[in-house]
């Protein structure tokens, strides 16, 4: 397999590479990537989320649907290397404001490339890996699910406290694979503008994971 993942996960997911689905699935995004079609995000991106966050050290799982298709995914859920602030990450943004005040918010949002959240342990994993330019979901039935979900059921079996953030109905599909009692899941709306208003805004889940986090002995998250 060419692209690039590390050793630590490399080993732990080898099964799922040989199974037909992902066998189809990387011949299948292969050909995309090799052809006229624009997709993202750079194949040495693809697995960013798990490059940058190893299994033993995650804490937190934020859950997005797919890449950003404008150019400006990098292979982690909601974050960019663009100046400009896409909306979902904006509202996000906004609710940081909300529960911890300008002290903390104010310099986040000048930032929109979440890496640093991602190197003190939390996961940023989109339930697809790739899509093609300008159109979401393009490849949401291609095996992806598939594979980001045995992602989710080998964090389930983590004997250690960790807490999933679960926005929007796409990454609350997840929940049923979760079932270890030493883990939280915390669900709200999704951060877009068509739904931040109906449950995300206000869902104090920031502090609230930092609180649980905390209260069982883990170094909290510096958002």
């Amino acid at each position: 397999m060419d692209w690039k993942l590390n050793e630590d996960w490399f080993e732990k997911l080898r099964p799922e590479f040989t199974k037909e689905y992902f066998l189809w699935l990387y011949k299948y995004v292969t050909v995309k990537y090799e052809s006229d079609t624009i997709v993202y995000p750079k194949q040495e991106e693809i697995f960013n989320a798990l490059n940058l966050t190893k299994l033993d050290d995650i804490k937190v799982v934020i859950v997005a649907q797919d890449p950003y298709h404008d150019g400006s995914a990098h292979g982690l859920a909601f974050s960019t290397l663009s100046d400009k602030t896409p909306p979902s990450l904006r509202n996000i943004f906004k609710e940081l404001l909300s529960e911890y005040g300008p002290s903390m918010a104010v310099e986040r949002t000048y930032n929109n490339n979440l890496e640093d959240w991602a190197k003190q342990g939390v996961l940023l994993l989109n339930r697809t890996l790739t899509v093609e330019k300008s159109k979401a979901n393009s490849h949401s039935k291609i095996g992806w699910k598939t594979f980001t979900e045995e992602i989710i059921k080998l964090i389930n079996k983590q004997d250690k406290p960790i807490v999933y953030l679960l926005w929007g109905n796409n990454a609350k599909e997840i929940k049923s694979l979760i079932d270890n009692p030493k883990h939280l899941v915390l669900e709200a709306a999704h951060p877009s503008p068509l739904s931040a208003s109906r449950g995300f805004f206000g869902c104090d889940h920031f502090y609230n994971c930092n609180d649980y986090l905390k209260s069982n002995g883990v170094d909290e998250i510096n958002w």
